[in-house]
């Protein structure tokens, strides 16, 4: 009786074993339901948030809603947005029942009838491939559609288009390579240079990006590049950020017939103006090409710079024509999706946390004229004069419909 009567008094003057508690998620008091749906286009792979970035969200007191195998195609699985603390889903239509819309390709007509009332479109806008409905869809909701191609940073740049740009120009020397090779009826070529054998040439039209990092590949590999543009200060900057001397041209007929004709490898890479890229290469151009050669068109989502260029897809995505093997694949980011996820993930997540700071789309386009460089329609209005253009539909400017709001 004394041996428990020691251990009932050690018992009550011993501090109390606390129970664990759950981790708690910070609650934002702005905050935003955010829908992440499954692309719809076959040739799509990409997904704008990682589970590691909807997870981010998460925890700064956002609700993410994920529809299922969103992410599969960039092996991101939905165990993975579960255990990020995202809501999976299994029907499109509550992947778009949400304030904030994040997808890679713009919704299809259906699509735009499942999201709700005045919510928030964040996507590709893709002009050359829009029609006239789909600005009414988005109008008839009071939509405020916002392309993320458009959308700069504070320094004016853009930071989707550089993203991507990277990722394809590093990507198309590797089609170029897998082309040029005898296994795929190429010139049997190794794209590069070896001992005693004369490098490949390559010529580059464009000097933004995809061509910086598209001749940096080359010149890794040991080709002999040519790049073409008619903005001399890009030449200039192009040069410098190789830190070596290379061949620059403007855009001349002669000048670039004569370096067309000893090319093993084209790239298209011209930035388009006014929502539609210059065409430079001719048809005649090209038939002066030597047979086997390769044209990879990355302007081709714009209207192409190659006049001979037509739109291909992942599944099919060459033909010959004179000989010369055409590559259109617009969306060659798309073959690397895992790596573009992430570098979409990298953007979108800053944007979406100061989104929520701010109390939603509206705040941010009126707080951040970064912002509003993407918007295209807002509060049933058309806002982008390209658009309007294309399709003969009056446009109103966002500065007075924001001065309006007062």
């Amino acid at each position: 009786m004394a041996v428990q009567s020691e251990f009932t008094e050690i018992a009550t003057k011993s501090t109390p074993i606390t129970k664990e508690s759950l981790a708690r998620v910070k609650k934002s008091k702005n905050a935003i339901l955010i829908g992440i749906p499954k692309e719809n286009g076959d040739q799509e792979k990409r997904v704008v948030l990682t589970p590691e970035a909807a997870g981010l969200l998460v925890n700064n007191g956002q609700r993410v809603i994920v529809e299922s195998e969103a992410g599969s195609a960039s092996k991101f699985t939905d165990q993975q947005y579960l255990d990020a603390g995202a809501q999976v889903v299994y029907s499109s239509k509550e992947a778009f029942d949400v304030e904030v819309v994040l997808k890679v390709e713009p919704p299809t007509i259906e699509e735009i009838t499942y999201m709700r009332q005045g919510s928030c479109l964040l996507s590709a806008l893709q002009l050359g491939d829009q029609k006239a409905e789909f600005i009414h869809g988005l109008n008839q909701k009071k939509i405020t559609g916002v392309a993320f191609e458009h959308l700069e940073d504070k320094v004016g740049g853009m930071p989707v288009v550089r993203a991507m740009s990277e990722i394809a120009g590093s990507t198309v020397m590797l089609i170029a390579a897998e082309y040029l090779s005898s296994v795929s009826n190429g010139k049997g070529l190794v794209l590069g240079g070896v001992t005693g054998v004369p490098p490949t040439q390559v010529v580059i039209i464009g000097a933004g990006t995809v061509a910086e990092y598209a001749a940096r590949t080359a010149l890794g590999l040991g080709a002999n590049i040519k790049i073409f543009d008619n903005q001399l200060y890009k030449l200039r900057r192009t040069k410098q950020l190789l830190g070596q001397q290379v061949f620059t041209s403007t855009i001349d007929n002669f000048t670039l017939s004569q370096a067309l004709k000893e090319a093993d490898v084209v790239i298209g890479a011209l930035r388009a103006e006014r929502g539609q890229a210059k065409m430079v290469v001719s048809e005649e151009m090209v038939a002066q090409m030597m047979e086997g050669s390769i044209i990879i068109d990355v302007s081709i989502d714009q209207g192409g710079c190659v006049e001979t260029i037509e739109r291909t897809t992942h599944d099919d995505p060459i033909f010959t024509k004179h000989g010369v093997i055409h590559y259109g694949v617009p969306n060659i980011a798309s073959r690397v999706s895992r790596t573009a996820s992430f570098s979409f993930s990298n953007i979108f997540t800053p944007i979406i946390l100061q989104m929520a700071d701010l109390g939603g789309a509206e705040e941010m386009i009126f707080n951040y004229k970064w912002f509003m460089k993407g918007v295209y329609t807002y509060r049933g209005s058309l806002t982008n004069a390209n658009l309007a253009r294309k399709f003969m539909m009056p446009h109103k400017e966002l500065q007075l419909l924001l001065a309006a709001r007062y």
